[in-house]
């Protein structure tokens, strides 16, 4: 049955609605054949904010990333959401070709009755939260399998897992943007189609051997020229490897036509540092120093802050030590993280602990801000430090 207009004037009569106030268009909805016996779970309804809106009008994709241990979440090209079920205490109709009152009001011909059948319905809706993008499972992979040179026995097994771009970007929650991003971070490169990420040893002995050529040659670090590195070096490793040694610690530049590298001593002094402190649980700081300075090339300053995320000194211990702590280590989770630092020690200054924070930070989101959150502070002698806000196990 249809109802008519006499039904419809009765109807605004009875709920006591002036039909003068409202628009001359009546909407008369019917659930069909279909949307009768359709559960709410049968469809779904995002919501999205008007930067994500337009990229799909643009013919851009959203792809939802996830195993099924973990919870879903929606990546763009270049950023990440977590995906939260909202409910609705209104039932949400969908109905095709839906006219809204803007449409109506623009249409000259004042259809009386617009009969409409209802599709289908939902109680909930998918809502997007803008997330840090869960990269840790990223290193996990590439660290499987490492590449120790084209003549190591790991290269001759073909059962070793590799990963293609492809592969990457259907296990790990982030947009591809951010997946690239970080590949360059972990010093990753494509070898034979396959992401790999280069073992440290062998990373230090294609460093090494730049050094040494730069030391023989006279060269400034900050000009370091691409063509005879590879001339020199290509004899005794891949010049693919020579060169992406050269990308990891330099700047890549061209001047009158040739290609230069500006090396960076603090990439250097680091790595320098990383090789000293990862064969020792516990190092004497003051003789780690020395050794240290004696290590990197001649003409460069090591210096404690170069260090940061990747080493801690314990000030209070006697004699005072450093050791090992790679922020990459870490927890991704903020709470997990939090924990497994005031598991390590009790009590941190700002200075301390913000290189093994400073990756939590959301958008707008402070280091000061994550700290008011995640712990409490007090004065130590006249410095502010930081505990946990519950008790650590």
């Amino acid at each position: 049955m249809r109802r008519t207009r006499e039904e419809v004037d009765a109807t605004l009569q009875i709920a006591k609605l002036n039909a003068a106030e409202l628009l001359p268009a009546v909407h008369c909805l019917r659930f069909g054949a279909g949307a009768s016996g359709a559960a709410a779970g049968d469809f779904c309804l995002l919501e999205l904010e008007p930067a994500l809106c337009q990229q799909l009008e643009a013919g851009h994709s959203l792809v939802i990333r996830g195993d099924k241990d973990e919870p879903a979440v929606l990546c763009s090209k270049d950023k990440t959401y977590d995906l939260k079920i909202a409910d609705t205490s209104n039932m949400l109709l969908f109905i095709p070709d839906c006219k809204t009152p803007d449409q109506l009001k623009k249409e000259e011909a004042h259809c009386n009755i617009i009969h409409t059948e209802i599709f289908g319905f939902s109680n909930n809706y998918w809502e997007l939260r803008r997330c840090r993008p869960k990269l840790k499972k990223l290193k996990k992979l590439l660290m499987e399998n490492t590449y120790e040179g084209p003549d190591s026995q790991k290269e001759k097994d073909s059962n070793c897992s590799k990963y293609t771009t492809e592969d990457l970007l259907d296990q790990i929650q982030a947009s591809e943007e951010e997946i690239m991003t970080q590949l360059q971070v972990l010093n990753a490169c494509e070898i034979g189609g396959y992401w790999r990420i280069l073992e440290f040893d062998y990373e230090m002995k294609l460093l090494n051997h730049v050094t040494q050529l730069v030391d023989s040659e006279s060269w400034s670090f900050g000009k370091v020229p691409l063509n005879i590195c590879l001339q020199e070096l290509g004899p005794l490793e891949p010049e693919e490897m020579i060169e992406h040694c050269l990308k990891c610690y330099g700047n890549k530049y061209t001047d009158e036509g040739e290609v230069y590298f500006e090396l960076s001593a603090d990439k250097i002094c680091r790595a320098t540092a990383q090789m000293l402190l990862q064969n020792a649980v516990k190092f004497n700081l003051a003789e780690f120093q020395e050794v240290w300075q004696q290590s990197v090339p001649e003409g460069m300053i090591t210096r404690l802050d170069q260090l940061k995320g990747l080493a801690l000194v314990d000030r209070h211990s006697r004699p005072e030590i450093i050791f090992l702590l790679k922020v990459d280590d870490l927890p991704e989770d903020n709470q997990e993280r939090f924990n497994s630092l005031f598991s390590l020690r009790e009590k941190w200054t700002e200075e301390d602990i913000a290189p093994y924070i400073q990756d939590l930070c959301g958008e707008k989101q402070t280091i000061g801000a994550l700290l008011t959150k995640y712990s409490r502070s007090s004065m130590q002698n006249g410095v502010k430090v930081y505990n946990s806000r519950r008790p650590i196990s």
